[in-house]
């Protein structure tokens, strides 16, 4: 199926497929011993999800919630461990994880003691050798302090991802990001001298009076730090969230697309000419950078297992997870139904991957990456060729120029076409995806 050339650069950020307004509640609650009794687990992704943040970002569409009063921290520590009693039992045994990861929200809003426990979780609960598989934990600069980077240094990190967004003082309270430059500066000094092996920091572009020359300013304050990964992320005001309240119409602004492209493109070539090799649209990686990725993990066909209540999880033929919400009320109540279940052997809510999906869903996720989609690998999983299964897609992409012709193995967007991948990523949706996206109820 053919579609039409989408209106503008930025119409979706394509992290993961399909999206979790894709999902919907599972008549059968299938259980998870029948999920994964015939799934290969010799190299599986085990995430875990801290739903908490101290305060919550103008742009921020996450499932995540502003504090946790009265204990709240500790009762959700406890339905995790709960949780992952009951999936490692489901997994049973040939079950070993090859990555490591704690996302958010915000993990480090857990206290030292508590981070320590959610590393006991992941390693005595799930058996996790989490000082032998990379750790990526995010962070914050004001949650990341020295005895909560202590611990995770400790325990094994070996990426830590810091949300900076910009080091210009207005445009972070431009972004709803409360915070001050000095405070930044301080939090990095703390990360480098825990000597976690991969710094990372994430930029936003397309900021309320960001101008190219602020732009590159916050660029040159972050490689002062010679962070070995950059993440460069353009703004989008998505439904439900503080910049919503304010500038509902952004998202149709000709204008501001053309500022973020502009600006994405400045930012690339900055970044390349000072050494750093670029990875996907957003991912940037100093060429020197230690090894950080394990060899036997391929996100696009190994399976994820994700603990927490805005986690998800991979089988081969179903995505799941638990109810998904951006409103703070309905948040607040899928974290409080988490945190008083007990029974966590069935899947709740998901979206079942036949064949063509699978096919889909690999196609995706290695054309939106730097180096591309290796045909013989496709070849080998699926028995045909990207081509053969996606002629129309690709040939609309090669007619756009974002798709490089034929180079041996590989499949790869051209510069432009990594430019536009946030146009090129639900250009490739299913009908049947796109359908049940457009249908959900958001809340």
């Amino acid at each position: 199926m053919t579609t039409a050339p989408p209106t503008g650069p930025y119409q979706h950020y394509v992290y993961a497929y399909p999206h979790k307004t894709a999902y919907r509640p599972l008549p059968d609650r299938p259980s998870l011993t029948s999920l994964w009794a015939r799934e290969d687990k010799s190299a599986l992704s085990l995430y875990l999800h801290i739903p908490f943040c101290e305060v919550r970002c103008g742009f921020c569409n996450l499932f995540t919630r502003i504090g946790a009063p009265g204990g709240l921290t500790g009762a959700y520590l406890d339905a995790l461990e709960r949780q992952a009693t009951a999936v490692r039992d489901a997994l049973g045994d040939g079950t070993r994880f090859a990555t490591a990861a704690f996302g958010g929200g915000t993990p480090t809003f857990l206290t030292a003691r508590e981070l320590d426990r959610l590393c006991d979780i992941a390693e005595q609960r799930m058996g996790a050798d989490l000082r032998a598989v990379p750790l990526s934990v995010e962070a914050s600069p004001a949650t990341a302090t020295a005895d909560r980077l202590a611990v995770l240094a400790e325990r094994g990190t070996t990426r830590l991802s810091l949300g900076v967004q910009s080091f210009v003082d207005s445009e972070a309270r431009a972004a709803v990001r409360p915070q001050r430059r000095a405070d930044v500066e301080a939090a990095l000094g703390r990360i480098r001298d825990a000597a976690v092996p991969v710094l990372n920091i994430d930029l936003i572009y397309g900021i309320d009076g960001q101008t190219e020359q602020t732009w590159l300013r916050s660029l040159d304050a972050a490689l002062a730090w010679r962070p070995e990964e950059l993440y460069l992320y353009p703004l989008y005001v998505r439904p439900l969230t503080g910049l919503d309240r304010h500038r509902p119409d952004s998202g149709r602004d000709p204008a501001w697309d053309e500022q973020r492209l502009r600006l994405y493109r400045s930012g690339r070539d900055h970044l390349l000419a000072r050494g750093y090799v670029q990875q996907s649209m957003r991912m940037f990686r100093r060429a020197d950078a230690p090894p950080q990725g394990a060899d036997d993990y391929a996100c696009q066909t190994d399976g994820m297992i994700g603990l927490g209540c805005g986690a998800r999880s991979y089988t081969s033929a179903l995505h799941y997870s638990f109810d998904y919400a951006v409103a703070m009320h309905e948040i607040r109540g899928i974290i409080d139904d988490y945190v008083a279940t007990t029974d966590f052997s069935r899947a709740a809510v998901g979206y079942r991957i036949d064949p063509r999906e699978a096919r889909r869903r690999h196609l995706l996720q290695s054309l939106l990456r730097a180096d591309g989609l290796d045909t013989a690998d496709y070849r080998a999983r699926f028995g045909s060729l990207p081509a053969d299964d996606f002629a129309a897609e690709l040939d609309a992409l090669a007619h756009q120029g974002w798709l490089a012709g034929p180079t041996g193995a590989r499949l790869r967007l051209t510069a432009e076409g990594l430019a536009h991948s946030d146009a090129i990523g639900p250009r490739l949706f299913s009908p049947a995806v796109r359908a049940a996206m457009a249908a959900y109820e958001r809340k």
